[in-house]
């Protein structure tokens, strides 16, 4: 009977380590799916915006067909953004982006007739929803990544999360924060 005692101190340790990693591990992966499910949110609105940029290139290329270096710009960031393999890519292009659509919507000002076009002010607007819902998609995506990588860092979680699979995920931030540090104007 002495032995019963220290069998059933054991058995309940390992039953309560049993329960604690089987908890952290389902919190990991829901965690882990919310970013997944995040970044793809992030992925559809950048596809969004560069589905919308062609349509914008045509309709200012109407009134200024003579800047054709603008439009390689956004054009060449329309590509980069579409070919961002991860949030650090992501990043990088989106700052591009940016300063492209910035120096597109500064040739459109000069250009009161092109102000006025119906076309050119839906895709105006089109463009202002769209940047609001990737910064809102931003949000959530850095948002779920702070919390994994949380989970991730604390103690005794650190010990184990990364041998189950687990690692820290990017935030997506733009390199270059004075591209974004105020959005594309597109209000004239």
């Amino acid at each position: 009977m002495e032995w019963l005692v220290p069998v059933l101190i054991v058995v309940g340790v390992i039953l309560l380590v049993g329960i604690y990693l089987w908890a952290t591990y389902n919190s990991l992966v829901q965690l882990k799916v919310r970013v997944d499910e995040a970044w793809s949110g992030i992925t559809v609105q950048l596809k969004r915006r560069a589905d919308l940029i062609p349509n914008l290139i045509e309709t200012v290329k109407g009134y200024a067909s003579h800047e054709k270096a603008v439009f390689e710009n956004v054009t060449r960031a329309r590509a980069e953004t579409l070919s961002a393999s991860g949030p650090g890519e992501a990043g990088i292009a989106e700052g591009h982006v940016q300063q492209a659509l910035r120096s597109l919507f500064a040739v459109a000002e000069a250009y009161p007739q092109l102000q006025a076009s119906q076309n050119f002010l839906q895709l105006q607007q089109a463009i202002v929803d769209t940047e609001d819902k990737i910064q809102a998609a931003r949000r959530f995506y850095n948002g779920g990544v702070r919390e994994l990588n949380t989970k991730i860092k604390v103690f005794p979680n650190n010990l184990f999360a990364k041998g189950l699979g687990f690692t820290e995920r990017e935030f997506f931030e733009v390199a270059d924060s004075g591209a974004i540090s105020e959005p594309p104007r597109v209000q004239f």
